[in-house]
C-alpha cells in the first residue's frame, strides 16, 4: 500500500497546500456528479412513472385546475432533477481558480528563494516553479474532465423535462 500512495503523497507535496484543497473540491465535485447521474438512472424513472400515473388517472384534462396540477407535477419534477444541480458548475469554476491561487502561492515561494538566496541556486527555485505548475494544471484538468458530465447531465434534465411535458400532455 505504501508503494501506491508514496506517489500520491510525494504529488501533493510539490504542488503545495492549495494542492489539498484541490482535491477536496475535486472529491466533492464527483460526489454530487455521481449523485445527480445515479438520480438520473436509478430514481428518476420510477418518479416519472409516479407523475405519469397521477396524471393519467385524473379524469379531467382540461380545467384550470389540470392544469395548475399538471404544471405541479412537472415542476416537483423538475425541482427534483435540478437538486444540486447548480454547484456542479460552480465547482468547475472554482477548480481553475484555485489552480491559479496555487500559482500565486508557487511563486512567492520563487521570489523568497530568490530573495534569500539569489539566482544562482536552480534547485531551490525549482520547488516554487512546481508548487506554482502543478496546482494550476491539477485544476484545469479537473475541470476540463467534469464540463464533459456536467453538460451530458444538464441536457438529459432538459430532455427529461420535456418528455415530462409530452407524457403528461392535455388531450
Amino acid at each position: 500500500m505504501a508503494e501506491l500512495t508514496a506517489p500520491f503523497i510525494d504529488y501533493m507535496a510539490r504542488g503545495g497546500d492549495v494542492l489539498w484543497g484541490i482535491l477536496f473540491v475535486t472529491i466533492l465535485l464527483w460526489c454530487v456528479i455521481i449523485e445527480r447521474l445515479w438520480y438520473l438512472y436509478y430514481e428518476y424513472p420510477s418518479a416519472l412513472r409516479d407523475r405519469v400515473e397521477i396524471w393519467s388517472n385524473r379524469q379531467d384534462h382540461s380545467s384550470w385546475y389540470a392544469l395548475y396540477q399538471r404544471r405541479q407535477l412537472i415542476s416537483e419534477t423538475e425541482c427534483l432533477m435540478l437538486k444540486n444541480m447548480k454547484i456542479i458548475p460552480t465547482f468547475i469554476a472554482l477548480l481553475p481558480l484555485l489552480g491559479l491561487l496555487g500559482t500565486v502561492t508557487g511563486m512567492i515561494q520563487v521570489f523568497e528563494v530568490m530573495a534569500n538566496l539569489g539566482t544562482g541556486n536552480p534547485r531551490a527555485m525549482a520547488n516554487g516553479v512546481s508548487a506554482a505548475t502543478i496546482p494550476t494544471m491539477s485544476g484545469m484538468l479537473v475541470a476540463i474532465a467534469a464540463i464533459p458530465f456536467w453538460t451530458w447531465v444538464d441536457r438529459r434534465h432538459k430532455t427529461e423535462v420535456n418528455r415530462l411535458q409530452e407524457l403528461i400532455s392535455l388531450d
